[in-house]
């Protein structure tokens, strides 16, 4: 898998309380997405598996080779997938199709996009958990579950004493058993899940360990199409501290598109103004409305720049002119105004800029 980027100081903490057994049988890592807080869980397995010598994950004994290949058969990895097809799936087919998912990561080094509006963590996951957490482990001491982006866990009719088996379980996890949750949005957890976890926040990544990343990843190579950005800089600040983001290659180029469209809505007339303003994200899609954002302040730097190599000081000087106005406009939207309102305002701005 791809080293660890980041986090050293939770790497600590969870470090020194596992070590004085302190540690959390139920803990949930939330934060930004793109931050690698699947990452961090895979590595805090690692560690709990290991019976190597300290400092732990040693890297050499069985239990982290087997991890670092995400092969452990006492380290179950969920995430959302697609529903299988079966009505009434076994607990081996449902870990079965995990196999098969996790071993597409492991063959990408552990890099893996954003999941797709379709897949979620149905009921028959949480019954598969449910049931292996109530057995003892194959080889190792322990068992660790993760559950990466878990507020995409599906609540089911009829399903009511699998969700509160599952509750039980990170209340009372068995005492050779660890479960870890991961979250973007810790808000769309259910309370009842969030009052059963230590919860544990994790920050954007500083530039020079997003770069570390790109370097590591390779990301610029993955980046195939011709309207996304492979520049270095360009996407250090695309990444913005998560570089995950760049992983999932369509959200990239959609952002890329909507901010050209907001660039050219921009210098039309005030009526495509307002219908660009008007098709701009609804509360359900802030996240989308961020990133076309973030993506125009790219798309200007990369203005400023050309104009400043070509000597041409007042196009320089209208480019960032705009990129304040961007900026402005992050933070009015960071502040929950209404995402209609804002890129109207931020049109007419950037149309008085660059005029």
């Amino acid at each position: 898998m791809i080293p660890l980027f980041g986090h050293a100081a939770v790497q600590k903490r969870l470090a020194s309380a596992a070590d004085r057994g302190a540690l959390p049988a139920s803990l949930l890592l939330h934060g930004p997405a793109g931050i690698g807080k699947q990452r961090v869980a895979l590595w805090l397995a690692q560690r709990l598996l290991c019976d190597g010598p300290a400092p732990r994950p040693c890297g050499a004994c069985q239990h982290c080779r087997y991890a670092e290949a995400l092969t452990h058969p006492d380290l179950h990895w969920v995430f959302p997938r697609p529903r299988l097809k079966d009505s009434d799936p076994t607990a081996a087919d449902v870990f079965a199709d995990y196999g098969e998912a996790i071993a597409e990561r492991a063959k990408a080094n552990g890099l893996y996009a954003a999941p797709g509006g379709n897949e979620g963590i149905f009921i028959a996951t949480v019954r598969a958990i449910v049931q292996t957490a109530s057995l003892a482990p194959a080889v190792a001491a322990r068992k660790v579950f993760i559950v990466g982006d878990a507020e995409r866990m599906v609540s089911q009719e009829g399903a009511d004493q699998a969700a509160n088996a599952f509750l039980k379980l990170l209340e009372e996890p068995p005492a050779n058993t660890n479960v870890i949750l991961t979250t973007s949005e810790p808000g769309a957890l259910l309370p009842t899940i969030r009052s059963r976890v230590i919860a544990v926040r994790l920050a954007r990544l500083a530039d020079p360990e997003v770069a570390a990343f790109l370097a590591e990843s390779r990301v610029a190579e993955r980046l195939a199409a011709e309207s996304l950005p492979r520049e270095h800089d360009t996407l250090l600040r695309l990444a913005n501290g998560a570089p995950g983001t760049l992983l999932s290659h369509g959200a990239l180029g959609d952002a890329m598109t909507r901010a050209r469209r907001l660039l050219a809505a921009a210098t039309a007339d005030r009526a495509e103004r307002m219908r660009a303003a008007f098709v701009q994200g609804s509360a359900r899609a802030r996240g989308e409305f961020s990133d076309a954002l973030d993506a125009l302040t790219v798309l200007l730097h990369e203005r400023t720049r050309a104009a400043v190599s070509a000597n041409d000081a007042d196009s320089a000087l209208r480019a960032s002119r705009a990129v304040n106005a961007v900026e402005r406009a992050k933070a009015a939207a960071a502040g929950n105004a209404n995402p209609q309102l804002v890129t109207f305002t931020l049109l007419g701005e950037l149309e008085a800029a660059l005029r």
